[in-house]
């Protein structure tokens, strides 16, 4: 096979704007949950920042095996949980008013097209 042909030249699939989203799953969820969405993916932002800045920490050699490494991945995820449940970055507020706003923006679409 062709090396030439497997070079990839454009996307994939095409980039999905937020606007196609369905908007209308958003009216039965919670302002809670809307919330806890929000702060969950900020946490996981936070984990992969957290991760990333561990990695630039010199090794010392001091946790060689497996279940060293596990424990300190259950730190920084836990710690990354914590750090966005007590305000993080301010990230989840963004989210959770853009859940918000995209709620009131399909109901008044609703009511527009009937």
């Amino acid at each position: 096979m062709d090396s030439v042909k497997l070079i990839l030249t454009e996307p994939v699939s095409p980039p999905s704007l937020l606007e196609q989203l369905d908007k209308s799953r958003l009216n039965n969820i919670s302002e809670e949950k809307k919330e806890q969405v929000a702060k969950d993916f900020e946490s996981i932002l936070l984990t992969k920042l957290l991760d990333e800045m561990k990695n630039s920490i010199v090794d010392w050699g001091l946790e060689k095996d497996a279940a060293s490494k596990q424990i300190h991945g259950i730190f920084w995820l836990y710690l990354a949980r914590d750090v966005a449940n007590n305000g993080g970055l301010g990230l989840w507020k963004d989210i959770y008013q853009f859940l918000s706003d995209s709620e009131q923006a399909s109901t008044v679409q609703e009511t527009e097209n009937r």
